[in-house]
């Protein structure tokens, strides 16, 4: 290879060693390769499935030509890793006697998790969910990745030591010790405080009584809270947030759930959003048969090449088409929706909205409508995939009242510690909603740094500070 400097490195916030693996796959050696991308991603079969790749931006190629495809070459390495018996569980071979619960068990918290184990800590990841996996099992459709590929990678947190307790939600104050005595130190999954479930089936527990009865805490909860879309008929039956729209379609496809309560069948469906929820909903949708699909975006349409803003290397906004794309629907862009109409029955029978022309001041983008631009779209199912804005105030960030930044996000130092002793965060829940890479990264740092804080040191590699910003 000739690419000089690998900026291919500073593109990807994991760090991975592209040229270094690219070059073994070259030369055959893919068990070299394998060791080589495990060595700084915990996941590289999601990365290879999920990642949008900003390595591939920052190939030195890039400049004149298009980039090595990168993320390709990842996602073969990795499943060549699996189908030769190359990932084994890689348990510690001593015990420190440290017990640490994480919460949260999304890519950023299971990446936490098994870091800690390898250095020889008692690990329980927490979720409240039925199963693990965060967005990975809920949020991420089945044409998307298969869970099966989820599932063989928690067989092997399994097996190094990582204790994976479900249905069971962090936050809850215990009545029994409030302004009394912590519990003596308990078996996980057999704490004391579990009260009233908070939903059907989910028990909950004091994240006070988890910090009495573990050595350190880390809260890898994620950015949860989705952007709501304010405007007359927003109580219409018929509108939902993609998420609760995505995860029965996955339990369903789970065998979990006979039939989602959100069905797409032969409906007219608008997508508020054309981000990566988006189009996994838009390709959920017509898996379940929609009539019609529309996307929209209140942005323009971004330019098919990289513009003389954005130069190599850093990440160009351009116009990018998901297989769910390629399959059908309509996308409009420079669309602002004002309101849904009810169709008689409460439930919603069209979307109405306004084209706009965006304009950039002091970094700063503004929408006017465009006289004229007044539109109507029929539709029976609306689903809102506007991003998230934060993460939970309730819950284990309530009840211990961790400070936030100005986003909304737990506020962390530069050990990704927050404003109470003991407990961190990390992920989503610390930088607000991003990558899957970013989510590996930070969980690969912070588990460092909780290493650190529990034994004075680490050897535990840390590929991030909290704020880092890559190429993008």
């Amino acid at each position: 290879m000739d690419c000089g400097i690998p900026f291919c490195h500073d593109g990807c916030p994991l760090g991975n060693l592209i040229p270094e693996w690219n070059d073994l796959v070259y030369r055959g050696d893919w068990e070299d390769a394998g060791e080589r991308l495990h060595a700084t991603n915990n996941f590289p079969e999601m990365t290879g499935r999920l990642c949008p790749a900003p390595c591939e931006a920052a190939c030195v190629l890039g400049i004149s030509t298009d980039p090595v495809t990168i993320e390709r070459i990842e996602l073969e390495v990795a499943e060549r890793a699996w189908s030769e018996g190359w990932v084994t569980p890689q348990a510690a071979a001593t015990r420190t006697g440290k017990r640490v619960a994480v919460v949260g068990s999304g890519p950023s918290g299971l990446a936490c998790a098994q870091q800690l184990a390898r250095a020889g800590h008692a690990v329980t990841v927490f979720d409240r969910a039925e199963r693990p996996g965060g967005l990975l099992r809920y949020g991420i459709p089945e044409f998307k990745m298969e869970k099966h590929v989820l599932d063989r990678r928690l067989a092997q947190l399994r097996a190094e030591g990582v204790e994976l307790v479900c249905a069971t939600a962090v936050g809850t104050p215990a009545p029994a010790h409030d302004g009394g005595e912590g519990p003596e130190l308990v078996e996980p999954g057999q704490l004391r405080g579990i009260g009233a479930a908070s939903a059907p089936g989910v028990r909950s527990v004091s994240a006070k009584d988890l910090l009495r009865t573990y050595d350190a805490l880390v809260l890898a909860t994620g950015a949860t809270v989705p952007r709501d879309l304010v405007v007359p008929g927003r109580e219409l039956a018929g509108v939902h947030f993609a998420l609760e729209y995505l995860k029965p379609a996955n339990l369903v496809q789970e065998g979990a759930l006979e039939r989602s309560p959100i069905d797409a069948l032969g409906r007219h469906v608008v997508i508020v959003g054309g981000g990566d929820t988006g189009a996994d909903c838009l390709g959920t949708a017509h898996r379940q048969g929609a009539a019609s699909v529309v996307q929209l975006e209140i942005l323009p349409e971004p330019p098919r090449e990289r513009s003389a803003e954005q130069p190599w290397p850093v990440w160009p906004v351009i116009l990018r088409t998901s297989a769910a794309h390629e399959e059908g629907g309509t996308r409009r862009w420079s669309v602002s929706p004002s309101a849904f109409v009810d169709d008689g029955t409460g439930r919603v029978g069209a979307l109405r909205g306004t084209e706009v022309r965006q304009t950039v001041e002091a970094g700063r983008a503004t929408f006017e409508p465009v006289p004229g631009g007044e539109i109507e779209l029929p539709c029976d199912l609306v689903l809102l995939a506007m991003g998230f804005v934060g993460t939970e105030r309730q819950g284990a960030v309530g009840e211990l009242r961790l400070a936030l930044d100005p986003r909304g996000n737990v506020a962390v130092g530069p050990d990704w510690s927050t404003s109470v002793e003991g407990v961190f965060a990390c992920g989503d829940a610390a930088r607000g909603q991003s990558l899957v890479v970013w989510a590996i990264a930070e969980g690969r740092s912070a588990a460092a740094s909780v290493d650190r804080w529990l034994m004075g040191e680490s050897r535990l590699p840390a590929p991030l500070v909290p704020g880092q910003v890559a190429l993008r």
